[in-house]
């Protein structure tokens, strides 16, 4: 009933250990705040990046990232029924930077990481929200990333409905 508070205040807490030196996300968490992940669909190094990028850059916020995490949980109870996905997205098997989709360089890279990252499939090494994908929804009509995830999951696999979406947004 109250995973969002959970959720904000593991934030904090592990924003305080960052800031205090310690860069070492494996020590940040405790048995009940890696239960807690789980139950939501959350890897913990998902949360610590969102940690270390605003420790760094000051973006995502809390509240963003809470709210990514809530669509990611959305999806993993209601369409995974809460079992974790077994398929892992890498580095090596999504598009490139300069990739295209409709006159819009990055968008298949962007929709790939957000479909991984709806699913629970992104590599450790793989970050939906990262500078790249924030500048994207920035240049693009200033898009929430959570609402892009939020289209990313009602359009399915339709690259080109999300794509018109996306172009509808600049405007």
């Amino acid at each position: 009933m109250h995973w969002n508070d959970t959720f904000l205040a593991l934030f904090d807490r592990c924003v305080t250990t960052y800031q205090s030196g310690n860069h070492d996300f494996e020590t940040y968490y405790q048995a009940g705040d890696l239960a807690f992940l789980i139950g939501i669909g959350h890897k913990p190094r998902e949360f610590f990046d969102f940690v270390e990028d605003f420790c760094e850059d000051g973006k995502p916020s809390a509240s963003t990232a809470l709210l990514i995490a809530a669509v990611r949980r959305d999806y993993f109870l209601t369409v995974q029924k809460g079992a974790i996905s077994n398929r892992l997205l890498t580095r090596d098997n999504i598009p490139t930077f300069g990739d295209e989709l409709e006159g819009m360089p990055y968008l298949p890279r962007i929709l790939a990481k957000a479909r991984g990252k709806i699913r629970g499939e992104l590599d450790p090494d793989l970050m939906f929200g990262c500078g790249g994908d924030r500048r994207f929804l920035e240049n693009h009509g200033d898009i929430h990333p959570a609402d892009f995830l939020r289209q990313v999951w009602a359009a399915d696999d339709d690259d080109l409905k999300l794509a018109a979406w996306v172009a509808k947004q600049k405007v």
